[in-house]
């Protein structure tokens, strides 16, 4: 998906305006992902479209990230252009994962609908234990296999308490962290490719875990 310069936020430290944008944009594309998957793959099991979701999200985190690490290097690439790029590639890298959690809560049977709840299953995802303990601590429900009781027993009071813990966490990670990774992209003669493209494997890999922790595991076939 292209990212339009129009669709990043006019301040640069805005991760939840992000977020709400890109669960907008990947919403109506989830279940669209997994129907295509499916029909390419008509053979394929719940754990093989779960396998191919994984893989994707490695590739297109990791290569946005190299991207961003590897254009800072070229001849007249400042370092204000390399962070603008670098705020771009952090806005494809939420769409990716927004869209992830999305298509796997689709394969997975827990279909959300509130955007509330959305935004609550993205977060706790993507912000990985900590996202998971601050669920049990406002909502009083936790443990394994969290997200169909998200679906079905956490009301919404509880929901909205649990995203403003949820957003101060996110803005934390994704606001000030990434930040510091963001530096280490454009530092210059390439060496930024490498810190960019391990750093996003290592955000893709940690919302991977969170998720299977999330969901639980697939199952057996689409009849059960």
């Amino acid at each position: 998906m292209s990212i339009d310069a129009a669709d990043l936020p006019a301040e640069p430290a805005r991760p939840l305006a992000l977020l709400d944008k890109a669960l907008r944009l990947q919403t109506p594309l989830a279940d669209r992902h997994v129907d295509r998957m499916r029909r390419n793959r008509p053979e394929a099991r719940p754990q093989q479209i779960v396998s191919r979701l994984n893989a994707e999200l490695r590739a297109a985190t990791i290569s946005a990230g190299a991207g961003v690490g590897a254009a800072a290097a070229a001849p007249g690439v400042g370092t204000g252009l390399a962070l603008a790029a670098a705020g771009t590639e952090f806005f494809a890298y939420l769409n990716a994962s927004v869209l992830y959690v999305l298509a796997r809560g689709e394969v997975q049977g827990v279909t959300i609908e509130e955007i509330e709840r959305r935004r609550t299953l993205v977060m706790a995802v993507m912000l990985g234990d900590a996202g998971a303990k601050s669920i049990g601590a406002v909502a009083e429900r936790t443990g394994q296999h969290w997200a169909r009781q998200l679906v079905r027993a956490i009301p919404m009071t509880k929901i909205n308490a649990v995203n403003k813990v949820l957003g101060r966490h996110f803005v934390t990670k994704y606001g000030t962290k990434s930040g510091i990774i963001v530096l280490g992209k454009v530092v210059p003669f390439g060496i930024g490719a490498a810190i960019g493209g391990t750093a996003n494997g290592i955000f893709s890999q940690g919302t991977i875990t969170a998720a299977n922790r999330a969901f639980g595991p697939p199952p057996q076939s689409w009849e059960a």
